[in-house]
């Protein structure tokens, strides 16, 4: 699938499941202003990020699939990390809030909620976030972004099961603070995952090493790699998700100079990094064993 087939596809992913959580959105906010249940108006706030966070999934899908030019030589592909920080930075917000009125609904007592609809609306959440979640699943693992906003859904479909439990749990026993509590329960599950996407992004923005890349081995593949005396001045980085790119400097035989040999040796070594790490982009930089005694004291 090419990069272009692959930023479409993921586009129509959004568009549908923006439609999903928009009208699951206005069902639950109805139905939250009818049964008084705080957990169900937690859930549709919690669904009112999902779509402001799909929507700037979808955006940030639309410029990142624009070419590269003089002044954007990677492209905008990173416009997708940016979309999955302010994604992170919404369930932050909302688990706050969320919070806060659960916990005052607790000390004051207000616990006046009519358990059927707030199920009804609750198994109609949990059934659309279902359709929701199985479109973007296959496009999670390749993308920050798209990953981000398949979190935020899969955060839906907790927060509707968590509802359910708590309209079965008030409609059996008639015990009203379990709404309240479903509330705290659908803030305390936001928060780790907001804080696992917001770490994908500092990695990211950081520059820092991809965490399923080992740089030491690497290193080692080039080693051994006939006509490679060493290397050195290694990075290795993400333009976004799924989207690693290396560069370093390679100590090589003064023969491989001589035989004119240089383009074959760039053509392998760019080659393992392809097959055996997923690396695209590499940049090498071929140089003789003395310029490589002068090169700045910072390379390594």
């Amino acid at each position: 699938m090419s990069h272009d087939h692959g930023h479409s596809a993921n586009r129509n992913r959004l568009l549908i499941a923006i439609g999903i959580v928009a009208v699951v959105l206005v069902v639950q906010v109805i139905g939250a202003w009818l049964s008084g249940s705080l957990a169900l108006l937690a859930d549709a706030g919690h669904m009112l990020s999902d779509l402001t966070g799909l929507i700037v999934a979808l955006m940030a899908t639309i410029v990142a699939a624009r070419p590269a030019t003089d002044r954007q030589t990677f492209g905008y592909r990173r416009a997708e990390v940016f979309g999955a920080l302010i994604n992170g930075l919404i369930l932050v917000v909302v688990a706050v809030f969320v919070t806060i009125g659960a916990i005052g609904r607790l000390v004051t007592g207000e616990t006046e909620v009519q358990s059927g609809p707030m199920l009804v609306v609750a198994v109609i959440g949990l059934v659309a976030n279902l359709g929701a979640l199985l479109l973007l699943r296959p496009a999670a693992d390749h993308s920050i972004n798209m990953r981000g906003a398949y979190l935020e859904v899969f955060g839906d479909l907790i927060g509707s099961l968590t509802v359910i439990v708590a309209a079965v749990v008030i409609m059996l026993t008639g015990f009203a603070p379990a709404d309240a509590i479903a509330s705290l329960l659908i803030a305390a599950f936001i928060v780790p995952r907001a804080v696992l996407l917001l770490r994908d992004v500092v990695r990211v923005l950081s520059e820092a090493a991809p965490a399923d890349t080992d740089v030491a081995e690497i290193r080692d593949h080039i080693l051994g790699t006939p006509g490679v005396v060493a290397v050195h001045d290694v990075h290795v980085w993400a333009i976004t998700s799924g989207a690693p790119v290396f560069t370093a400097h390679v100590v090589v035989d003064a023969g491989v100079f001589r035989s004119g040999a240089t383009g074959e040796l760039l053509d392998e070594l760019s080659g393992c990094l392809a097959k055996h790490f997923d690396v695209e982009h590499s940049t090498f930089q071929l140089e003789p064993a003395e310029h490589a005694a002068h090169e700045d004291e910072f390379h390594r």
